[in-house]
């Protein structure tokens, strides 16, 4: 499966337009605005070397924001979408955050070595839950950090399934203090995914110059947009294919009138 890189790509995104129709509802988005809030999401450890490959495929032919891929996979992974619009990315402490911070910092410079622009990594959940505050900071700093040096982007993973809101704005405060380019509700592998009440108060409690991701439960396009609507950025899926050829099929009628006239 595997593709050469640097070859010709076909993308599959139709002529740009000025709004997505459905049941009359007219919205600004554009298709890229929205293939560009997806990071295609190849995290599943039964995933072969060819769904990998097959993954990266799917993600560079959409056009997504950035392919999250099992580390071991990382460097194959940004060979593969060099030259391209679509961002190598991966985990750093996945999916417990249960790591320590030598193990996370380790973990984030062999994934910058290897070729990544944006690190997903989950903060010391029992930490949080135990109200060490100073040492969850620490944890998420050294992270930060070594990907700011390296002039690259981290989005911080809360797991809210397990928190109280009061935890979670905690939580986004560390990480606008620390300009962390994300925060994130969810790893997809805990007892649930992002919520459009959770998605709002991340949106509140964080800085303007720090974006909002889901993760878990974006699984069509309407969802996308509703999310999109709460100011997140950046959602974590599987059903990318989906989505976005949805997407694609309420912008034919408008692709098909631009090229008759």
């Amino acid at each position: 499966m595997r593709f050469p890189t640097g070859a010709p790509r076909k993308h599959f995104a139709p002529a740009r337009r000025d709004t997505l129709n459905r049941g009359g509802t007219y919205m600004n988005y554009t298709y890229q605005e929205m293939a560009k809030m997806i990071d295609h999401s190849l995290l599943n450890p039964a995933l072969t070397v060819d769904d990998l490959e097959r993954g990266i495929r799917l993600a560079l032919d959409y056009d997504v924001a950035s392919v999250c891929i099992l580390p071991y996979y990382l460097r194959r992974c940004a060979e593969a979408l060099r030259g391209s619009r679509v961002n190598a990315s991966t985990t750093i402490g996945f999916p417990h955050g249960g790591h320590t911070t030598a193990v996370k910092l380790a973990e984030a410079r062999q994934a910058l070595a290897d070729g990544c622009q944006e690190l997903d990594m989950v903060v010391n959940i029992s930490k949080v839950l135990s109200g060490c505050w100073d040492y969850v900071k620490e944890d998420v700093r050294v992270v930060i950090d070594a990907a700011h040096d390296a002039g690259q982007k981290v989005k911080v993973i809360f797991e809210n399934c397990y928190l109280q809101d009061a935890q979670k704005i905690r939580l986004c405060e560390i990480c606008g203090e620390l300009r962390a380019d994300w925060v994130k509700t969810s790893t997809g592998y805990g007892t649930g995914g992002a919520t459009l009440e959770d998605l709002a108060l991340m949106r509140r409690h964080s800085p303007d110059y720090v974006q909002v991701k889901a993760a878990g439960g974006v699984r069509d396009l309407d969802a996308l947009l509703k999310v999109r609507e709460l100011g997140v950025t950046r959602v974590g899926a599987t059903r990318t294919a989906a989505m976005l050829d949805e997407c694609k099929r309420r912008l034919a009628p408008v692709s098909t009138a631009v090229e008759e006239a």
